[in-house]
């Protein structure tokens, strides 16, 4: 990881929400997009529509999205209906898969960086980076990738979920109420 990797994140000081992006095109016939600039199909703009409904009674005071289509555009849905300010951070993109890119999930290998791609470190140190810049207080919603949360649960010492979060799925990270109690994640 880079030099800055014990810097403090106040993102990961207080409660914060995370949202994938709306449904693709690739997630529908499970390809990996990766850093492949993909737009939202018809159900992923359904998709974020529907979850301005989900995160409207959480508080939420600010929008971050990663700088890919599939993220901004679901972010720009949910922070304009909901009047929030939105703020892109262009290291929260996916993880570059190199020679993966646009072909079946099937084909990764869990702890093999496939040539040209990005290795898991890379990715963690660039993510934590983009999560870095994010401002101090109020409660923020990460819109970006199913990488994202993977990285989120590392930094946070969680078990990562089993499977990609849904499309557009709320989840709520918390740090437990217990001294030492570590973090929550829970899908809303």
């Amino acid at each position: 990881m880079s030099a800055n990797a014990s810097a403090p994140i106040p993102l990961l000081e207080r409660m914060f929400y995370y949202m994938r992006h709306g449904e693709t095109e690739s997630n529908r016939l499970q390809t990996i997009a990766g850093s492949t600039d993909v737009a939202l199909n018809d159900t992923g703009r359904s998709q974020a529509r529907a979850a301005v409904e989900l995160v409207r009674p959480l508080g939420i005071t600010l929008v971050v999205s990663s700088a890919q289509l599939r993220a901004r555009d679901t972010a720009t849905v949910v922070a304009e209906a909901l009047m929030l300010p939105r703020v892109v951070l262009p290291g929260l993109a996916e993880r570059n898969w190199g020679e993966l890119e646009g072909k079946p999930r099937a084909l990764r290998v869990r702890g093999v960086t496939p040539p040209g791609a990005e290795t898991a470190e890379q990715h963690v140190s660039r993510t934590r980076a983009a999560l870095g810049e994010i401002a101090a207080g109020g409660t923020p919603l990460v819109v970006a990738h199913s990488g994202t949360v993977r990285v989120l649960c590392r930094l946070l010492a969680l078990e990562a979920p089993p499977e990609p979060v849904a499309n557009c799925r709320p989840v709520r990270f918390a740090p437990s109420p217990r001294e030492g109690g570590g973090w929550t994640i829970e899908m809303l």
